[in-house]
């Protein structure tokens, strides 16, 4: 008998279609209206004649619609359960089921199956297939309608290689020119190398042409000193190290987004928090599914007076208060204050304290 309860019955596949073909259903509709709002904002872009109808459709609204995706999957989820699971209750069959002996924590079990595959799919799409959609749709954008990228930055510094670090006073993306660039060698913490430039432009990968050069070999309290008019040399960092726009952590991949943050911190460079909400972000949002839908599935099994619109109504009102969590506790990453790991956990840990208390209140 023990071993039955597990089987796999049709009314687990009947709540799986249903809670799948709501989710596709709402998703795909949000979509649909998304893109009718978008191509009348981008309407007046679109007109140019630059802009080809392949380069819309195919460089930007086939790139736009898995990142909306992305971003609706969580929200949609919810109030799918919401939605259909309210639909049961309003029709007294999650009474039914309840008391024909079958469990709530048994009729939560195919909830839990479809918001895996959801969130499989999710991670999958999220890691892997939206950020080269992403390059090519942000590079659209920078192309025609406004142009975000980051191409000029002041004082910076990295480190190169342990105990060699580099300095510009100024770098333009334009002209691929750095200026007053400096470049300092220490061993055990003492100076024994500096190489000061005017200017130094980039070529390549790591590949750099020192300008109006001068270098400074320390040894003791002797001093060698060797100038130059024009230098090439290997540094191991390129532009867009530092030329970080608002938007690059989008277009890596995971794997892609972990290499660039470890790379980062060993050079000390320090505007990376955008980087790692994202990075982090990506593996919270798996959590999310689970919550969301076990919250849905407890608000709404039960048949209460208000109808189906009370329980869309207050689950709507959860799912938002989740978002703007969420965009809170990353502002918090963002300026400083709190790690991004722990900012982008948060609203999970505290929403799974929400999740227990309506999950034990839900009817049995």
């Amino acid at each position: 008998m023990k071993q039955n309860n597990w089987k796999f019955r049709r009314i687990d596949r009947y709540i799986v279609k249903q809670f799948l073909g709501t989710y596709v259903f709402s998703i795909l509709l949000i979509i649909a209206i998304t893109v009718v709002f978008d191509v009348n904002e981008r309407l007046d872009y679109f007109l140019k004649p630059e802009v080809s109808l392949h380069a819309i459709i195919a460089d930007y609204y086939l790139n736009f619609i898995p990142y909306f995706i992305g971003i609706f999957s969580p929200l949609f989820t919810f109030i799918s359960v919401i939605f259909f699971t309210s639909k049961l209750a309003d029709k007294s069959e999650i009474i039914a089921l309840l008391s024909s002996g079958v469990s709530f924590n048994r009729l939560v079990r195919p909830y839990l199956v479809s918001a895996a595959i959801i969130a499989a799919g999710s991670f999958v799409l999220n890691s892997r297939i939206i950020p080269p959609a992403n390059a090519t749709r942000i590079e659209f954008q920078n192309k025609y309608f406004k142009n975000k990228k980051v191409e000029y930055a002041r004082n910076i510094q990295l480190e190169v290689k342990p105990g060699i670090f580099a300095y510009f006073d100024n770098y333009r993306a334009d002209s691929y020119m750095g200026y007053r660039f400096s470049l300092d060698h220490f061993e055990n913490k003492v100076l024994v190398s500096r190489l000061t430039a005017e200017s130094i432009k980039y070529d390549s990968l790591y590949q750099w042409t020192i300008i109006d050069y001068m270098i400074r070999d320390f040894d003791g309290m002797r001093e060698h000193i060797v100038t130059g008019t024009r230098r090439d040399t290997t540094l191991t960092f390129m532009p867009s190290d530092f030329l970080i726009s608002e938007n690059d952590c989008e277009t890596m991949t995971s794997p892609q987004l972990a290499t660039h943050i470890n790379r980062q911190k060993k050079r000390g460079i320090g505007n990376i928090q955008l980087f790692e909400i994202e990075y982090y972000q990506r593996y919270a949002t798996v959590m999310s599914f689970f919550i969301l839908t076990l919250i849905g599935v407890s608000l709404s099994s039960r048949k209460i007076k208000g109808g189906m619109g009370m329980n869309i109504g207050i689950g709507i009102g959860l799912s938002f208060s989740y978002i703007l969590f969420s965009k809170i506790s990353s502002t918090f990453a963002i300026s400083g204050s709190v790690p991004p790991m722990i900012a982008v956990w948060i609203p999970n840990l505290i929403y799974v304290f929400i999740t227990v208390f309506l999950y034990r209140k839900a009817p049995r």
